[in-house]
């Protein structure tokens, strides 16, 4: 390693020498650094499964432009939306078509005695063309009162037996007081906000939630002709519909909105937000303290090169030098430990803990720019040390 450093840097590497000095130090400060990449990675990666799953239910939509109530911040949020909106909505030049969308959630309760919580999408069976071909394929099948689509990735449930289901093989389960039959699947998967998903159609949506009325849907969904300028449409339907009761926002909008609201200003974002910053802070001190007691620890020999002529940049290149190896010494096991605790979330939370390429690169360059802030600010006493005090 020494001779690698030598050939690299040009000079002896005197960074590498001094941390090696000092194993037991040297394998604290790498410990500390790797704890902190894995805080780091850990957050990182269940802020990406937010993100992911947030945006889950909008992929079985196959829309144009969503008409939400003005306090609808995600999808299951906010009030209902007048259906005569969409017969106002029809009346602008280049929507095609209207369909209300349902949304809920039942607990089913599986035969561990184990409660799983379902989101429900109902739309009219009739209306296919709203949903992505996956659905639209099975949508006929809803026609009958009481049948559903089951997500087969639900989150604690038999995958086996889910994925086995066919109009030839139903499942009968109960769920808020009736008998569902799930005669199709879907494959989407557990979020925060429920551990999988059905889709049924607005009656019998109607049925299971007996409060709600077919007058008042969460949204509105729109398709407009093809070719159509979708932007311009939505513009005219601000225009048209009171602004203070109704968002007007293309699905792809309105989605990138949901997912924002909960990563900025919902508790769970912030806290995995905040978690990140804690690692980095973490970082940041573990690394400035080792480096700001090795410039104490060699201060009379620095001042001895300081003497001899040496400039600042010959000692900002030995602490960088140890700021480097530190860094690269602590991702390594912090990346492949935090590569198995994804592993680990994954199969036991089913969300999409996963590592993509992009994450090990910023929090690699993360870890080098905090580990050299800290490199530079551990300079500071000595670029004002005067080597005549110092003997």
């Amino acid at each position: 390693m020494t001779a690698i450093l030598a050939r690299l840097l040009g000079r002896m590497p005197i960074g590498w020498l001094q941390l090696l000095h000092n194993k037991t130090r040297l394998a604290a400060a790498v410990a500390g650094i790797a704890f902190a990449n894995i805080l780091v990675f850990v957050q990182l990666g269940i802020m990406f499964a937010l993100n992911t799953t947030v945006l889950l239910p909008y992929t079985l939509l196959d829309a144009d432009i969503i008409m939400s109530s003005a306090d609808s911040n995600t999808l299951i949020g906010g009030g209902n939306v007048p259906r005569q909106r969409s017969f106002e909505a029809l009346s602008v030049p280049g929507v095609a078509s209207a369909v209300s969308l349902f949304i809920g959630n039942v607990d089913w309760t599986r035969d561990d005695g184990n409660t799983t919580n379902l989101q429900v999408l109902a739309i009219d069976p009739s209306q296919g063309a709203f949903v992505v071909p996956e659905i639209r394929n099975k949508i006929a099948n809803l026609l009958l009162v009481d049948t559903v689509l089951f997500d087969r990735r639900t989150r604690g449930a038999d995958t086996q037996r889910l994925s086995e289901i066919s109009p030839d093989n139903p499942l009968k389960f109960e769920a808020r007081g009736r008998t569902l039959t799930a005669s199709g699947t879907i494959s989407i998967g557990g979020g925060f906000s429920s551990d999988g998903y059905l889709v049924t159609s607005d009656q019998t949506f109607l049925r299971l939630f007996n409060s709600r009325i077919g007058g008042a849907p969460n949204h509105i969904l729109l398709k407009t002709d093809p070719g159509a300028d979708v932007d311009a449409i939505v513009e005219k339907l601000r225009v048209l519909l009171p602004e203070e009761k109704l968002k007007v926002r293309r699905v792809l909008d309105a989605a990138k909105a949901d997912q924002r609201y909960q990563t900025t200003e919902r508790p769970t974002g912030l806290v995995f937000g905040f978690g990140v910053v804690m690692g980095v802070i973490v970082g940041l001190v573990i690394v400035y303290q080792l480096l700001s007691t090795d410039v104490a620890d060699h201060l009379k020999e620095y001042a001895t090169f300081k003497a001899m002529g040496y400039g600042q940049s010959f000692f900002m290149g030995i602490i960088f030098e140890e700021a480097m190896i530190l860094a690269i010494f602590g991702f390594v096991p912090g990346f492949i430990i935090a590569s198995i605790l994804y592993q680990i979330l994954n199969s036991v939370t089913g969300l999409p803990v996963l590592m993509d390429v992009a994450r090990p690169v910023a929090v690699f360059l993360g870890t080098i720019a905090s580990c050299s802030i800290s490199g530079a600010i551990a300079t500071r006493r000595l670029a004002s040390a005067d080597p005549a005090e110092l003997f």
